[in-house]
Formats: structure tokens, C-alpha cells, sequence
């Protein structure tokens, strides 16, 4: 199994701070989001090497993170091309470009950059073999408004997704869907083909809202809590929380 990690976007809301730098190696609790994220992946057996993602702009700080990284397993970074986000390519055409570039055809862990768990994703991983599908995680969300700007899920008793949809009006559901992913190999070349049916490209959700309707697709229930640093106050937030994976 491949590991991908989505780190090309701007982090426009997070200005200052990602003026300049890329949001995922923004320290927190003395550690990069990345390393966190990566530390933890790192100790899941099967996992053979990392490939980052980035764009042009930020290509380079990545390259100074690899060189001084202490990983077990190969890391490629790549760069996306895009210098802006009015240009960016979106999460979905990122994961493409990788595959293409790299050509990848394993089964793929697909993470976003700038989310933490406090729990590891080794089990995650092993939904994964237990189910042989491609899997998306999922947890319960109450608020409506929350919903309105995520991925929802609709889930049977066997884990099974139903039906997803990205940032609903109505949600169907209060499963909310985390931008983490295990794509099983079959699955990937699917990828080309959910773009030309019309896939929106933007969020990586949006591949697996696809997905559910041409074959299996199941969702992990999360034993724990995610932080998603996507503003000012959530990193302050995440800087004083955050502990790291519970052992």
C-alpha cells in the first residue's frame, strides 16, 4: 500500500501564517502537522512508501522537510504546477496527477494534509482488509450547518455507503465524511473516469460520491476526534488541544 498525502492548497484563510508556507508544516506541540500525521502512518505495517503532493509554490519547503525527515519508507514530493489558488488543480486531479506521474497501482492511503486524529489510522487500515473495498471514514455530526459544508454519508448496517453528497443543502444523513480515504487498486483507474463523467474536481469527496454508485464503498466509524486546521481560530485551537494518536 502507497500513502498520498493532499498538501497543494493555499490555506487562504489561515493568512499570515500561509502567506508564505505551507499549512501542513505549521508546527503544533513541537512537531509539523505533517510529522504528526506521518509518525503515526509510519507504524502501520504494509505501507511501503509517501508521496506529497504539493504546488509550485511551495514545492521547495517540502523538499527541506523530506531532506530532514526520519521516515522508514521512501518519500517523492511532487509539484502540482499550480503558483496560486485561482490556478490550483483541486484534490481530485492532484490524487490523478500523482497516479499518473508516479503510476501507482496499489492500494492507496489518501490523507489530507492539514487534519489531525487523535487516534491512529492502523485502524483504519484494517477495515480496510477486512472489508477489500475502497473505504472513507465517517462520524457523527448534529449540527446542520456543520453538514451543509462537508461531505455526508449514508450508510447501511453492513458499513456500506448508499449515497454521498458534498456539502448538501439538505444533508440525508449525520454522518459526516473526513477527507481521508483508502482507495483499493481496481478502483483507481476509475479515477480518469469519474472526471470525464463530470466529477467535480475540487474536493476529494466528490470522487467517492461517484464511486458509491459504480461499486462497493464502505465507512469506518471513527473511534475518536478529528481537528481540521482550517482557520486562525482552529489552529490556536489545535495548538493548545492537540496531545497526538492515543496508544
Amino acid at each position: 500500500m502507497h500513502c498520498l498525502i493532499l498538501c497543494a492548497g493555499y490555506a487562504t484563510r489561515l493568512y499570515p501564517l500561509t502567506e508564505n508556507f505551507p499549512k501542513p508544516l505549521l508546527p503544533v506541540q513541537g512537531k509539523s502537522v505533517l510529522d504528526w500525521i506521518l509518525s503515526d502512518v509510519d507504524t502501520i505495517p504494509g505501507i511501503d512508501q509517501y508521496v506529497v503532493i504539493s504546488n509550485h509554490k511551495f514545492y521547495d519547503h517540502f523538499v527541506s522537510w523530506k531532506e530532514s525527515s526520519a521516515l522508514s519508507h521512501p518519500i517523492t514530493i511532487l509539484d502540482d504546477g499550480s503558483t496560486s489558488n485561482e490556478n490550483r488543480l483541486g484534490a481530485v486531479k492532484d490524487i490523478l496527477f500523482a497516479i499518473d506521474q508516479l503510476d501507482l497501482k496499489e492500494d492507496l492511503l489518501v490523507l489530507a494534509g492539514d487534519n489531525l486524529l487523535d487516534f491512529s489510522f492502523s485502524g483504519f487500515v484494517s477495515f480496510f482488509r477486512e472489508k477489500q473495498g475502497t473505504c472513507i471514514m465517517r462520524h457523527y455530526e448534529p449540527s446542520i450547518p456543520r453538514l451543509q459544508r462537508t461531505g455526508v454519508a449514508s450508510i447501511d448496517d453492513s458499513d456500506k455507503v448508499i449515497l454521498m453528497e458534498e456539502k448538501p443543502k439538505e444533508p440525508k444523513s449525520n454522518w459526516a465524511v473526513p477527507p481521508f480515504y483508502v482507495y483499493k487498486k481496481e478502483d483507481i483507474p476509475k479515477i480518469k473516469q469519474a472526471i470525464a463523467a463530470g466529477c467535480n474536481t475540487d474536493a476529494p469527496g466528490s470522487f467517492i460520491s461517484w464511486l458509491c454508485n459504480q461499486t462497493s464503498v464502505y465507512a469506518y466509524p471513527m473511534p475518536g476526534k478529528r481537528w481540521d486546521i482550517g482557520n486562525l481560530d482552529d489552529y490556536e485551537q489545535v495548538k493548545t488541544e492537540y496531545k497526538g494518536p492515543k496508544k
